[in-house]
């Protein structure tokens, strides 16, 4: 029984020389298709933020586009630090940084306390100081990866692929159920045919159309949906050609203990869920995250957000919808990522090409999103296949932190009664799945992996405590009589439509 997991090193598989998939270079042609792809899954997401932000101040167009601009620029920024790295910084996963929606709640009750005058001032104040402590606590913040076997994983991963269900949902139907609109045949049609299109494309395309099936299937359904009223045009006609964002253009850094603190706790949470992105993310593509791994990427998002600050975005963090991409499509190579960091930062120099990608109805996005999210549970569902969920004591570790994560989730208000600092947690269904998983594998655990410490002790005094709880994570089960779910070696997580008999898949890449 593994209470911890072990350090793996990455690079070479099998210390040959043979070039991992994640570190493969692809053709310029394939680098950009797979990279706009990623941002056509993510740039909704990057911009809602400032959106939000820029309407509760009041913004004029002008100034709305400069920060939604801003926003796309750090991104793409935090976006190449992440996949590239510098030094000790970015995990050099195929992983995409961008603007984390749990900062939004706390960033609207900074305007309400500050007035519109020294909101975006005060906010950037506090994300600079967010991000810097953010960057030098990721060394120690990244050992709570040893808390993460299987059985803890697995259920994270499930949760953060399940709390992606409500924003797809929403993207179909709208966001206001008083609207008119809301869940009206056009957008629930156009909602589930691009959904059907996705699945046919990567059910009957090949090779390099079945890694773009995503993208192919949102230009389909923006092209179906445009003569139907269905496409905005407004924002493309009204967006300037060019703009450079300048340090402190939307406002210098003030500083304010309240807001500060508040920042800061959304930081918290945001390095809580990066960390548990990077695990998936290591599950997906084969390369494990250890500790080394997580305290770089999470210096990463410290390093993304203290610079989003300087030139007017926020707080940075991973966008678990493109892990979904990943495992959808297969291509596994940060390069590809990192390409669509260069994406976004034209967009964000070049506000009409954002607009051209902002076309995109949200109803045909929320269709594909269906596919994209379902493919992040259904990595979360193998990472448990390998848990050994015969044994009771592990079975119960999932159900009761589901439980607990699954609340937020399906009811957004539970906790509406709880003070302000402590729904920045427990509003997020991965948090509070991921505390109460690794808090129940503990008590259910602990004691039989202190046992499996002592007997590998016992057989080689120099054989390291946590690689020998990890050598025994592959016997989870055996106090149960059910051992078929761990008696079978797992590899890396594929996606579903991978295993089809009589499928010419190209290579992973």
């Amino acid at each position: 029984m593994a209470l911890f997991v072990k350090r793996s090193d990455h690079g070479t598989r099998d210390g040959s020389s043979e070039v991992h998939p994640v570190d493969q270079m692809l053709p310029p042609g394939k680098l950009t298709a797979y990279g706009v792809q990623h941002v056509a899954a993510m740039y909704a997401g990057v911009a809602a933020p400032p959106l939000i932000v820029g309407q509760a101040l009041g913004l004029a167009p002008v100034e709305m586009t400069l920060l939604i601009g801003a926003s796309l620029l750090t991104a793409g920024l935090a976006t190449l630090l992440q996949s590239i790295g510098v030094w000790r910084i970015g995990a050099r996963l195929p992983f995409v940084n961008g603007v984390t929606f749990a900062s939004v709640a706390p960033m609207l009750a900074i305007v309400s306390q500050q007035g519109e005058m020294k909101s975006l001032s005060v906010i950037y104040g506090a994300v600079l100081i967010a991000g810097v402590l953010a960057f030098f606590a990721a060394p120690y913040f990244s050992r709570m990866v040893r808390f993460f076997p299987p059985v803890v994983n697995g259920t994270v991963i499930t949760l953060i692929g399940l709390s992606l269900f409500p924003v797809a949902i929403g993207w179909i139907a709208g966001q206001d159920p008083e609207a008119a609109d809301y869940a009206s045949p056009l957008k629930l049609g156009l909602g589930a045919g691009t959904f059907v299109l996705v699945l046919l494309l990567n059910r009957f395309l090949k090779g390099f159309l079945n890694r773009i099936a995503l993208l192919l299937g949102l230009v389909v359904g923006t092209l179906v949906a445009w003569p139907l009223g269905a496409v905005n045009t407004g924002t493309f006609e009204q967006a300037p050609v060019f703009n450079f964002p300048m340090p402190f253009e939307l406002g210098a850094p003030a500083f304010n203990l309240t807001a500060t603190i508040s920042i800061c706790i959304v930081m918290l949470v945001a390095m809580m869920e990066s960390t548990a992105d990077m695990i998936a993310l290591g599950e997906i593509v084969d390369r494990p995250a250890d500790e080394k791994l997580i305290s770089a990427g999470l210096r990463a998002d410290g390093a993304g957000s203290a610079l989003s600050s300087v030139f007017g975005g926020f707080t940075c963090s991973a966008f678990a919808q493109n892990i979904g991409l990943v495992a959808l499509t297969r291509v596994k190579s940060r390069f590809v990522v990192a390409a669509a960091g260069g994406v976004l930062i034209v967009l964000g120099l070049f506000p009409v090409a954002g607009a051209i990608v902002s076309l995109v109805p949200q109803p045909v996005l929320g269709g594909a999103a269906l596919v994209l999210f379902g493919s992040v549970a259904a990595s979360g569902m193998r990472t448990l296949g390998k848990a050994g969920l015969g044994d009771p004591f592990n079975a119960l570790i999932v159900a009761g932190s589901m439980g607990v994560g699954i609340i937020p989730i399906v009811a957004p208000g539970f906790y509406e009664h709880f003070p302000a600092a402590m729904r920045t947690v427990l509003d997020s269904g991965i948090s509070t799945g991921c505390i109460a998983a690794v808090a129940l594998n503990l008590l259910f655990n602990s004691g039989r992996a202190r046992k499996a410490e002592l007997a590998a002790q016992g057989e080689d005094g120099d054989q390291d405590p946590l690689a020998a709880l990890a050598q025994d994570s592959t016997s989870t089960a055996t106090d149960s009589e059910d051992v078929g779910a761990t008696g079978q070696e797992s590899g890396p997580v594929s996606v579903p439509h991978s295993e089809r008999s009589g499928r010419n898949a190209e290579p992973s890449t």
